[in-house]
Order: structure tokens, then C-alpha cells, then sequence
């Protein structure tokens, strides 16, 4: 019998057509089934997964709900009880936690404390105007002690009249500093305001320079333990001119003269704080008649940084009540708070992407790809007693159409300390997946049969 081979490949061609186009509708069907399946998914949201079917169980039983709630409510029985202060906090620098608060949030009046304002506004302003001088007004003349007895017309440099400013303490050097930065007490306080705000003080009123007791349309000049401790930080944490801050508040003693240095002046720093402890590092007494004794001080020790706020501890003849809390609540941080490693080792559930699309594997119509936690090789350390205990929370998405990016977030851990966020990092896709779509699924149909076409030709006719 005569062959006939060009009948034997139109045949071939014809099934791998048939083929081809049963492949297609297949694929169209399961793209159709996971669109449906997916829509059905995305509907329940993200969910929490966190080590597994047996952290998900404590949730449902709600053992870690009322682990947190009493983590919450938990009283030590160690902190200081009986301060002198009617106000007070300790503060981890660090990351701004109030370890330990007395009416922290109420409202009082802060005397010359208030000059750590004053000097950080001043030391920030003079990175742009590094020479620049005042002429001493009336006002700034007539301020009441502690004064540096200045007189109107002098002329010095404001970064001289720092020294008067924070370690005399000295009413005239703050008014005159004010007027030279912004021309005047009320535009500066102005200034004091708006930057109260940004450090995130909310119940913080200035308006004047020095501290002295004043009320006006705003209410008085007034701040919590809380604010304080929060500017105190900004000091010597945060600012660009932290370092000179410092410099500035540790000098023991340091003179100056006028710019036509026809009398020079002395400064001694009277913050007795900074020989009281290993450690001590910066702080601002006060006293008013309203305010009573008020002290912000920092110390450094081990790493750790402590700042603690005092508000109306005491009035005379109590002088010495602020350093005996200072000392008291300094203590009790340095014994009890260490930093402790909180970030674990998280590996977060896969990722099921539908109408994927992959060449390799074109049958596949959903896949699931790996996540990570990113900058999870940073480590983190928190200040923490031995009693606290940090709780983590993964929240991932369950499923996600095509396409998907590498990088993309898909979910967050969060570290807890009771029911307050103290860190978080974001969960991202390892990698890419494209999007299964018609035209993909007939370009491998039709790599395939040219592929056997090809074949079948060679075999004919080589």
C-alpha cells in the first residue's frame, strides 16, 4: 500500500489542534473556578496567624486577651511609693515609654524648667546665625531675680548668654535671648508652642522665655511630667544640636564679657544632679511661687538612658526634696529595666496567589509563594522589667490574585507590651507572579504545536 505522509501529519496536526483547544477551555474553566474561589477568599479579610494552629487556639479561648488585660492592670508593688513630688515620671529615653507616672498628665505650672525650651530653640537657631548678638532691652533690663544683671543697651552674643540662661538660671538672659531670636517674648513663645507640639506634648502651654508664673487668653504657663520629660528628650535624644545641649548644661563653670567687653561675667552650674549620680548627664532645677520645686535630669548608664520629670516638689524650706525623688526614681529604673532582644525569628504562612501564571508550569493555575519579614535582621531591643513580656501578632493576607510583586506587603507583625504597640515590621512577597491571562495560555499552545509540527517535518523529510 502507497504512503501517503502528508495525510499521517494533517492527521497529527488536527489532534494536537483538538489537543490544544481542550487545554485552552481547561484552562479557562479553572481560571473561571479560582476567580470564584478567590472571591469567596478575599471576602473573610486578613487573618491572624501567629506560630501556628496552637497561638490561633489561645486566641479563641481567649487566654491571651486576659493575659493582656491583667498585664495591663499589673501593679509591680515595688515602684516608689512615697515621692514628694506631686507629679511625676521616669522615662526610658530611648523610645519615649513613661515607665513609671504620678498624675503624669496633670496640668502644672514648671517654673524655669521651662529654659530647656529655650536653650534647644536657641542652639538651633544659632546653627544658621552662629555670631549673632543682641541689644538688651527695657524688658529684658528689668526681669526679676535670678538675673544677670544686665543692663539696656549692652550688647552680647546669644551663645553666651546660653551659659547665663542654664546654669545660673538667670530671668534677663532668657528674655534676651527670646527677643533677639524672634523680636519678641510673644513671638518666641510662639515658637516654644509650635515646637511643643511637634515633640508631641499636648498639654504644654508656654508664654514666657524663663518660666516665670503668667496667664493669658491661652491659660497659664503650664506643662505635665509627662511634657516635660518629652522635651527633655527632644534635648538630648532627638535634636540636631543634642550634642552642644549637652555641652552647654555640663559646663561647670564658664565666663563671658559684653561685645565691647567692658565687664565680664561668671557661671557656675548649680544642677548638683550632675555629681550626684554615675551617669548624671543633664538637667534644669526651678522654683516659682506657684510651680514650688520642679526638676528635669537625665542620666546614661549601661546603655540605658533614664530621663525623670518633677512638678511642685515641695516649697520652702524643702530645697532638697527634688533630689531625694531624682535619686529615688533614677534607682528604681537602673535595678528594674533592661534591654532585652524582643524580635523573633518569624517565618509567616505562604501566600496562595490564584490566576497565576507560570511557564514553566502553565497547567498550574494557583500557586503559593513564600513571605518574609522585612528588615526582620535588624535587631530590636526594648527597655523592659523582668516581669514584662512582649506579644507578638502576625497578620497576613490568606489569598491574593495575580499579579503580585516582589516586595509587596502582604501583611504586618506587631510587638505588644500589653495593649500598647511598641514595633512593628511589614510582611512583603519574596517574589513575583505574573497573571494568567487567554493570550498567555494559547502562546504555550501554540509553542507546543509548533514545537510537534516541527518534529513530525523532520521526521518526513530528514
Amino acid at each position: 500500500m502507497k504512503r501517503r505522509p502528508h495525510k499521517i501529519v494533517s492527521v497529527v496536526l488536527l489532534v494536537v489542534l483538538i489537543a490544544g483547544m481542550g487545554m485552552a477551555c481547561r484552562i479557562q474553566s479553572l481560571e473561571s473556578r479560582n476567580k470564584r474561589w478567590a472571591e469567596n477568599t478575599e471576602t473573610a479579610g486578613k487573618i491572624l496567624t501567629e506560630s501556628g494552629k496552637k497561638e490561633a487556639q489561645k486566641q479563641t479561648d481567649g487566654t491571651e486577651n486576659d493575659a493582656a488585660a491583667q498585664n495591663a492592670k499589673r501593679v509591680f508593688g515595688d515602684e516608689p511609693a512615697e515621692l514628694y513630688a506631686r507629679s511625676a515620671v521616669l522615662m526610658d529615653a530611648d523610645s519615649g515609654r513613661v515607665l513609671f507616672g504620678k498624675d503624669a498628665d496633670v496640668v502644672r505650672p514648671m517654673a524655669s524648667t521651662t529654659k530647656i525650651m529655650t536653650c534647644i530653640l536657641a542652639l538651633e537657631y544659632l546653627r544658621e546665625h552662629p555670631d549673632q548678638t543682641i541689644e538688651v532691652s527695657d524688658q529684658a533690663a528689668s526681669q526679676p531675680k535670678v538675673h544677670l544683671g544686665m543692663q539696656k543697651g549692652e550688647v552680647f552674643y546669644i551663645k553666651d548668654l546660653l551659659y547665663s540662661l542654664m546654669l545660673e538660671s538667670h530671668n534677663d538672659s532668657a528674655v534676651a535671648v527670646a527677643e533677639g531670636i524672634a523680636g519678641s517674648v510673644e513671638e518666641f513663645a510662639k515658637e516654644m508652642n509650635v515646637k511643643a507640639a511637634e515633640i508631641g506634648c499636648k498639654n504644654t502651654h508656654f508664654i514666657t522665655p524663663n518660666g516665670l508664673d503668667a496667664e493669658d487668653e491661652g491659660g497659664v504657663h503650664s506643662t505635665t511630667a509627662e511634657d516635660l520629660a518629652k522635651i527633655m528628650r527632644y534635648c538630648i535624644m532627638t535634636s540636631g544640636e543634642k550634642e552642644t545641649f549637652l555641652e552647654v548644661t555640663r559646663t561647670k563653670e564658664y565666663q563671658f564679657q559684653d561685645t565691647d567687653r567692658k565687664r565680664t561675667f561668671s557661671c557656675h552650674n548649680h544642677n548638683a544632679f550632675l555629681d550626684m549620680m554615675d551617669g548624671a548627664l543633664s538637667g534644669k532645677t526651678g522654683f516659682t511661687a506657684e510651680a514650688g520645686y520642679c526638676y528635669v535630669g537625665s542620666l546614661r548608664r549601661d546603655e540605658r538612658t533614664f530621663i525623670v520629670a518633677l512638678l511642685a516638689c515641695g516649697w520652702p524650706d524643702n530645697k532638697g526634696y527634688k533630689w531625694k525623688d531624682t535619686r529615688r526614681l533614677m534607682e528604681y529604673g537602673l535595678e528594674h529595666y533592661h534591654y532585652r532582644e524582643v524580635y523573633r525569628n518569624t517565618v509567616p504562612d505562604k501566600l496562595l496567589v490564584v490566576d497565576a501564571f507560570d511557564p514553566e508550569i502553565p497547567y498550574q493555575t494557583s500557586e503559593k509563594i513564600s513571605l518574609r519579614v522585612k528588615n526582620s535582621e535588624k535587631s530590636k531591643k526594648i527597655l523592659l522589667r523582668e516581669e514584662e513580656e512582649i506579644r507578638m501578632e502576625i497578620k497576613t493576607i490568606k489569598c491574593k490574585k495575580a499579579p503580585v510583586k516582589k516586595g509587596e506587603k502582604a501583611g504586618t507583625v506587631s510587638y505588644y507590651l500589653a495593649d500598647e504597640k511598641i514595633a512593628e515590621n511589614v510582611v512583603v512577597t519574596e517574589r513575583a507572579v505574573e497573571k494568567r491571562t487567554w493570550e498567555k495560555c494559547m502562546k504555550i499552545v501554540t509553542a507546543k504545536f509548533l514545537t510537534l509540527e516541527s518534529l513530525v517535518w523532520y521526521v518526513k523529510y530528514v
